[in-house]
């Protein structure tokens, strides 16, 4: 299945049906009045959040959603029917943008969330309505109300718990295959990785789910390479693993390099907790491994992890120290959500009507 993580698409709800001017006429009735029916409400437009999906591929097929309208009434007071919700499935992790791209409208985050996107437009009035005991045969009745219609963004941010970040080439892809059972394409060439890729990391009875994205050259954010537009995915991560080739020219610039471009595209991403690591340390002596690492300390404050990704070596000490980062960002989400169960718990204790 081809990945898309963006789509623009055009919804619009349902019309109400319009109101219905009627009068009963039935033998031996000599004063039937008005019998019109109102129109039925238009059907609205709702986004659903399943699990099932990891792709927003189905929008570029379809860009255009439109809600049932709404029955007009009938005479013998019959209301009309309903028009037909439109159920829009998104992947977790979608966000629903204005068309200005500047209106955050819904962040769907948890399988079965509903949002209604646009209301249907109520029904029209038929002429019962309007019958008082000085006017007892109303011919007025009212249309529908219209329904709404608009251009939203779709925009698909992955959940995942860390994310792996660095220059291309710099073997994220291959780490990722080596922790995860994951499958990404690996090669020798850079922007092997096109799209993001997810896996599943099991350490010490506990797991995580780590996300790798295409690579970040100079300028990324200004159009070069890929952009920087996959960064979205690794927004919601608990920590980013940071891999640099120790086997490259200038490894600290590399490393300077791609925090420029975390800083430029959000400053909240480039503080989010940051785990280095100096990857194929099996192509490396010992010794420039560590004069390496303590070249990074010395120029940047950090204190970098040597790992592998194709031997496995250093692997399981770097997970550990992202499951921890990852655990303390779940303990701290638990603790925000009982603070907001005890407030909503302690608003209906002291609640009066």
């Amino acid at each position: 299945m081809k990945f898309l993580d963006q789509a623009k698409v055009y919804v619009k709800s349902g019309d109400g049906g319009s109101g219905c001017a009627s009068f009963r006429r039935e033998k031996f009735i000599e004063f039937g009045g008005p019998d019109g029916g109102d129109g039925g409400r238009g059907g609205d437009v709702i986004v659903e959040c399943v699990d099932a999906l990891n792709t927003l591929i189905d929008f570029r097929y379809q860009q255009h959603f439109r809600a049932q309208n709404g029955r007009p009434g009938m005479g013998r007071n019959m209301t009309g029917a309903g028009g037909q919700d439109i159920v829009l499935r998104v992947p977790v992790g979608t966000q629903i943008w204005d068309e200005d791209y500047e209106t955050l409208l819904a962040d769907m985050t948890e399988p079965g969330q509903r949002v209604v996107l646009a209301k249907g437009g109520d029904g029209g009035f038929g002429n019962t309505r309007y019958k008082t005991s000085t006017n007892q045969a109303p011919r007025k009745h009212t249309p529908g109300w219209p329904g709404t219609e608009m251009w939203i963004w779709l925009r698909l941010k992955l959940i995942a718990d860390a994310g792996l970040v660095g220059l291309p080439n710099a073997g994220k892809s291959t780490f990722l295959a080596a922790v995860t059972e994951a499958k990404p394409k690996i090669a020798d060439y850079p922007f092997t990785t096109l799209h993001p890729g997810l896996g599943v990391v099991r350490i010490d009875d506990d797991e995580l789910v780590l996300a790798d994205i295409p690579g970040l050259i100079e300028g990324a954010h200004e159009g070069a390479g890929l952009g920087d537009r996959f960064l979205g995915h690794v927004e919601r991560c608990a920590a980013i693993l940071h891999l640099v080739d120790g086997t490259g020219d200038n490894p600290i610039e590399a490393w300077r390099t791609v925090r420029a471009e975390l800083e430029a595209y959000d400053e909240d991403l480039a503080a989010k907790p940051e785990i280095l690591a100096i990857n194929k340390i099996d192509a490396m002596p010992e010794e420039d491994v560590q004069a390496l690492k303590e070249l990074f300390v010395e120029e940047t404050g950090l204190e970098p992890l040597a790992i592998s990704g194709a031997s496995g070596a250093g692997t399981r000490d770097v997970l550990r120290r992202i499951m921890e980062l990852v655990r303390a960002r779940r303990q701290a989400d638990r603790g925000r959500v009982d603070d907001d169960d005890s407030e909503a718990e302690a608003g209906e204790a002291t609640w009066t009507p």
